[in-house]
């Protein structure tokens, strides 16, 4: 019997520093192993190491060189050393492991866990004790499951993004294929009679017919993918010596029968398109299970034999191409693997279109009947919300836990390996939402004169000189909430970095220590910081070149959002308005607290008002004024602050119980349905306001408007305080990142 092997070659391209905490030495190590320990003892075992380049590091920054574990099978690359924050690492190196299979008994039914592990040392440590400091157990860890069918074949883009806590970015790229090993004899026992034992003849033949079946699959994938590469990177893939050893190779009907085809040995060498390419790949196999089971041992076997020789041809010739154009495979990788993002995570996303419709909510009111609406269109809400949501997503939840993963990508068991614990999200993405814009709008122009600020007036104008592409500066501004951290949304700004590396971002610190004062000022010191931040970006990019747009976004969580849109509305802002591109609300009380229906909540706002006097509280309840409509939150309301944004997102959470599910939906909510009072009408007026902007309708531009409810899974954090009071959903935003990678990957247009 033939003896196969998985080789599981591992292509690790780059280390990049994303958000790091800790300067000092770090190391990557590699390990392999069967998911079913039943299926083989031996785990995978680094075969051979090709170090493509060497890595561009000071002598400083390098210690020692990679080194292969035999004990426990592992690889294990350079230590170097980390100094800050977007800091590259260029390994530049493939690792090979062979899976054994040892005697073929059959397809292969266990997965197969892929094991990356960060080691971490600290500055302080030199190289005599360094070792040591490894042994005390990895700073994290990232395992991904290779199924079984993808065993036979594969060439995937694998990012190792660590945790939360050790944010990095390790580019890697997985290359699998079946290969034959040696060949074992097997005798069959023979009964007292001197026959054959015919029932171990039969079943030695299935397992070689499904062995000639394996192998074949394994070799039409590495001739489509050297054939996708070949036309893809434009570069030439010569097989010449593949296709003189085995364009003759054809089998008579009357002996082997015909099983391989071959393509025409004439061939023309033009860049970009494989030698002898045809519509069929070379060597393309299509066997009958009737024709295999027709055949003799012998032919068998030399038909094995013959692919096996065939795969292990065209295996070294993938491997000596990837080698001499690794960055832009890497790239080609990468991009199939962002395109099938949206795929493979639409099973946490729950989508629909929904028409955005001109016309406002019925909010008029008759002033002399006391303020009882004179109109009103709208039905009475009679379900809650918010009740309804978490119960749509504790049903796909359900059925997500019945699923069965069969997909043969890559599988990250950060998500794959408990699908039933990662947040659902809900995604009502509305559709013709017209756009007004304002880039031709002589007010602003008149403004960037005022300003004095030649590059900002100049941004719109056609690039000079040789310049190809057009240069834009992206600027993404992170506001943290109530009494938090600069840092707080860090997750974040990560995700969108991975998405865009040459984002320009500001991590607001200007209110972190005064966020219980009046929003106007906290809004307006918001403002100056944006402008400041701004202006310093564009003075930098100016002796560069000239600017062919910018673009600035905002990402806001919890108050944070009422910040940002105080500062929208100060006079320094407005030159930039005709910039402002996504807006990412993180759980904002757009519509303030006028309606709160979390009565815990509302006992610790009151304590806030009554013994510290918190003046954004009372702004926040609508007590800062007598008259609803001379308070903070109904004049913030009417100003323009979401009008110029041409993507608008906000994220909401039927279980966050710190701000209420309407506000930061910007909708309708039950008990404003019910109310005819004064506070009704005020609350109307304050929604119709916030969707006109959104809504914007004289313009042929659209604007992309989406609400997406994320559904946490909080049953491992138990039933305490936090969780009752619906602090836990709340601070989940913050402090996971899978609902973000899914929402950003699945449209990565607006974040770009």
């Amino acid at each position: 019997m033939l003896e196969a092997i998985h080789e599981v070659a591992i292509y690790i391209h780059r280390f990049h520093n994303l958000d790091l905490f800790e300067q000092g030495w770090y190391q990557i190590k590699i390990a392999m192993r069967w998911e079913d320990s039943g299926c083989t003892s031996s785990p995978g075992s680094p075969s051979r190491v090709v170090q493509y380049e060497a890595p561009e590091l000071d002598c400083d920054d390098v210690l020692g060189a990679w080194r292969i574990d035999d004990m426990d099978h592992s690889f294990s690359s350079q230590p170097f050393h980390i100094r800050y924050a977007r800091q590259n690492i260029y390994l530049s190196v493939m690792i090979s492991f062979n899976l054994s299979l040892g005697k073929y008994k059959g397809p292969i039914t266990s997965a197969v866990i892929l094991k990356f592990e960060l080691l971490f040392a600290s500055i302080l440590d030199n190289g005599n004790n360094l070792q040591s400091s490894w042994e005390g157990g990895p700073a994290a860890v990232h395992e991904f499951r290779i199924p079984p069918k993808a065993l036979l074949g594969l060439h995937s883009y694998c990012p190792v993004y660590f945790d939360t806590l050790h944010s990095v970015l390790v580019d890697t790229s997985v290359h699998i294929s079946l290969l034959k090993g040696g060949f074992h004899s097997m005798k069959t026992p023979s009964d007292p009679h001197g026959h054959q034992g015919t029932a171990d003849e039969k079943y030695n033949k299935a397992n070689q017919v499904v062995f000639v079946k394996a192998f074949s699959t394994s070799h039409a994938i590495l001739l489509e993918e050297l054939k996708n590469l070949s036309n893809t990177i434009n570069q030439t893939i010569d097989l010449t010596a593949f296709i003189s050893n085995h364009a003759e190779t054809k089998f008579s009907s009357g002996s082997m029968g015909v099983g391989m085809e071959t393509a025409n040995a004439e061939h023309s060498h033009v860049p970009g398109k494989m030698q002898n390419d045809s519509e069929e790949p070379v060597g393309t196999i299509g066997y009958q299970s009737d024709y295999l089971y027709s055949l003799q041992k012998d032919e068998l076997s030399r038909l094995l034999d013959s692919l096996g020789d065939q795969i292990l041809y065209l295996w070294n010739t993938y491997l000596k191409f990837h080698r001499a154009n690794k960055t832009r495979i890497l790239e080609q990788l990468h991009d199939v693997w962002a395109n099938d993002r949206r795929a493979e995570w639409s099973i946490w996303i729950v989508s629909s279109k929904v028409e955005m419709h001109h016309q406002c909510i019925g909010s008029e009111v008759d002033d002399s009947n006391s303020g009882v609406l004179a109109k009103t269109p709208l039905r009475k809400i009679t379900e809650d919300p918010s009740e309804t949501a978490a119960m749509r997503a504790e049903l796909h939840r359900r059925s997500i836990a019945q699923m069965k993963m069969c997909s043969r990508s890559v599988q990250d068991l950060q998500i794959f390996g408990d699908p039933s614990r990662i947040p659902i999200i809900i995604v009502e993405r509305f559709v013709n939402v017209p756009f007004r814009s304002t880039s031709g709008n002589s007010y602003f122009r008149n403004m960037d004169m005022k300003e004095g600020h030649g590059v900002l007036s100049n941004c719109g104008s056609s690039l000079s000189g040789n310049q190809q592409k057009d240069r834009v500066l992206k600027i993404a501004v992170f506001v943290h909430g109530f009494q938090g951290h600069h840092l707080d949304l860090r997750l974040v700004r990560n995700q969108w970095l991975l998405i865009d590396p040459k984002l320009q971002f500001l991590m607001s610190k200007v209110n972190e220590d005064n966020t219980t004062g009046d929003f106007r000022e906290m809004g307006l010191r918001l403002a100056q910081e944006v402008v400041s931040f701004v202006k310093r970006k564009l003075d930098k990019a100016s002796r560069v070149g000239v600017l062919s747009s910018i673009k600035l976004s905002f990402v806001g969580h919890s108050i944070g959002n009422v910040i940002i849109r105080t500062a929208l509305a100060e006079s320094i802002m407005e030159p930039y308005h005709r910039f402002l591109c996504t807006y990412v609300s993180l759980s904002g009380p757009h519509l303030g607290y006028l309606y709160s229906s979390n009565s815990l909540f509302n006992s610790g706002l009151w304590l806030l008002k009554k013994l510290k006097n918190t003046r954004c509280i009372h702004q926040l309840t609508f007590t800062d004024d007598i008259d609803l409509q001379n308070t903070f939150f109904y004049k913030l309301c009417k100003q323009k602050t979401l009008e110029s944004f041409k993507n608008i997102i906000l994220l909401s959470s039927p279980q966050d119980g710190y701000v209420p599910y309407h506000s930061a939906r910007i909708e309708m909510c039950q008990a404003s349905s019910q109310d005819y009072s004064k506070k009704g009408k005020v609350f109307l007026e304050m929604l119709n306001n916030c969707l006109e902007q959104i809504r914007s309708p004289s313009s042929s531009e659209q604007r992309m408007f989406m609400r997406c409810d994320v559904n946490f899974d909080v049953s491992l954090l138990g039933r305490n305080l936090n969780t009752i009071i619906g602090r836990a959903a709340h601070i989940e935003f913050l402090e996971t990142d899978n609902f973000v990678k899914f929402i950003m990957w699945s449209f990565p247009e607006f974040f770009c």
